[in-house]
């Protein structure tokens, strides 16, 4: 075995590893209804020992985390997709929002938003680590997405990126509680999905529009 094949071949083992855990902890979760289980479970369903979960994952919770974060990629992928062969607007808020608007009404949000609540047990205003994940997963998406933004228009005002950007993301958290609670079941059925596009319609016209009075 050459020195140059040992770092490649570990570094798959890791990746091995890392694949397993979170494919158990999905499994886990289909079979609980939630992320109802313990670093034992995972680590049993994994096979792996339990000091391999912690060699990925500071706590279980990381992992919900990760698998969370998995699902909301799609918001970016969709935003970096939908603009990649559109010519740039010019850096002001309004077309920055035009672009992302656009983006979260085309995306499957209603999917999305069913499967993070799945996994982490939803935003409920009775469930504090349900709701800590929920904010956390959120704030990391919109990380990745705010350095989209900025990367696609570099000379924008960077206030107004992060301000534009944590609205709608903030406000995706807030519209996901009040259809979860109006569909308790998280069944995404097309009266799911109308009552999800009236929310979201009323999101996005309040970021746009502010609080000012009609002129």
């Amino acid at each position: 075995m050459t020195a140059s094949t040992t770092p490649d071949r570990r570094a798959a083992l890791k990746a091995r590893h890392r694949a397993a855990i979170l494919a158990a902890a999905h499994d886990l979760v289909q079979e609980h209804g939630g992320p109802r289980f313990n670093v034992d479970e995972l680590a049993a369903r994994a096979d792996v020992a339990r000091r391999t979960v912690f060699n990925h994952f500071a706590s279980v919770d990381e992992v919900l985390l990760a698998l969370s974060a998995d699902v909301l990629d799609v918001i970016i992928d969709e935003f970096i997709g939908a603009v990649a062969s559109s010519p740039v607007g010019d850096g002001s808020r309004s077309s920055m929002f035009t672009e992302l608007a656009e983006t979260l009404r085309h995306v499957d949000l209603p999917s999305v938003i069913a499967s993070v609540a799945g996994i982490l047990g939803g935003p409920d205003g009775d469930d504090a680590r349900g709701r800590a994940l929920t904010n956390e997963t959120f704030t990391r998406a919109a990380e990745r997405l705010l350095h989209e933004v900025a990367r696609r228009y570099p000379e924008a005002d960077t206030l107004d990126t992060e301000v534009l950007v944590g609205s709608l993301m903030n406000g995706l958290v807030v519209i996901a509680k009040r259809w979860l609670g109006q569909s308790c079941d998280r069944t995404v059925d097309a009266a799911a999905r109308a009552d999800w596009d009236h929310l979201l319609a009323r999101l996005t016209d309040t970021v746009r529009r502010g609080y000012l009075p009609a002129v």
